[in-house]
């Protein structure tokens, strides 16, 4: 028993500092989501009112909601898919690949905001880099304001989110072919494995686990992506690159809607435990 006191002495501060930081302000969002509150005047209570009226009677609600399904959509196949060729291309011995990681880790180092500028720069439709190169190389017609265009609007901001998030999964892919046995690929490479056969049959395999840590990240990264839309589009144009994410800003800090807005960071946490924990259950499960 002392030594269990002792080992929880240590332990008390940060799980102190945990409840008091990550607990309690989630258990009170979700109970705040019961309520209709500005923030100022006395809290009514109206139960699961605010949910009813998101699913049912919220039309930019379930703009946001497809939009993060796009996203993560995207980020699964485009994201996670790159992310892999790039560490197996860079995972080789050739002259100057220490060089090449640095440069597609790079952009994951600058902050969400600075992307943001940069690409709605290069997206401008009257001397940004896009519209000038295409104009340079003959393709006046494929030159347009992008991101004013409710169709593609979400798909361009992707393309930045794209550029800046490749690095994170790569090195994590890259860390996890390091760990492989080089006796194993080479044990299936004698016995006559070609290189589509040793991707699909050893390393997907011995990557597992890093597969496992790569998608849960990504796909929380997708739910909560806000920063870059704020910054090229703040939501528009016609809330049509809405995400949860910067409705939940919205309602909670544009419109003093707190309760609504505590609302749907509930519904964020659901969608993600029902997406994550069910997968990393199926995935670390011993075979």
């Amino acid at each position: 028993m002392k030594e269990k006191l002792k080992a929880f002495s240590f332990l008390a501060p940060a799980l102190l500092i945990y409840i008091i930081i990550i607990v309690f302000p989630g258990i009170y969002s979700v109970v705040l989501s019961l309520f209709e509150w500005n923030g100022v005047a006395e809290k009514r209570f109206v139960g699961l009112a605010n949910y009813v009226k998101l699913f049912t009677n919220d039309d930019i609600f379930r703009i946001a909601l497809k939009n993060n399904v796009i996203w993560i959509v995207l980020t699964v196949c485009i994201t996670v898919v790159l992310a892999l060729i790039l560490a197996l291309v860079l995972n080789g011995k050739f002259t100057g690949r220490i060089v090449y990681r640095s440069i597609f880790y790079f952009p994951y180092m600058l902050s969400w905001i600075v992307i943001g500028i940069i690409w709605k720069w290069m997206y401008n439709p009257n001397f940004g880099m896009i519209n000038t190169f295409l104009g340079a190389v003959g393709l006046d017609s494929l030159k347009g304001s992008y991101l004013s265009n409710p169709k593609i609007a979400l798909y361009c901001i992707f393309a930045a989110a794209l550029w800046q998030g490749l690095g994170q999964p790569m090195l994590y892919f890259l860390a996890g072919l390091q760990t492989m046995s080089s006796d194993v690929l080479e044990a299936a490479r004698i016995d006559g494995a070609g290189k589509i056969n040793l991707f699909i049959r050893i390393i997907v395999p011995m990557l597992k686990e890093t597969f496992v840590i790569v998608l849960a990240t990504q796909i929380i990264a997708s739910m909560k992506v806000y920063d870059i839309i704020y910054v090229m589009t703040d939501s528009g144009p016609a809330n049509s690159t809405q995400t949860l994410a910067t409705y939940m800003y919205n309602q909670t800090f544009s419109y003093n809607n707190l309760g609504m807005g505590s609302t749907v960071a509930t519904i964020m946490v659901i969608i993600m435990m029902f997406i994550i924990v069910p997968y990393v259950i199926f995935s670390t499960k011993e075979d």
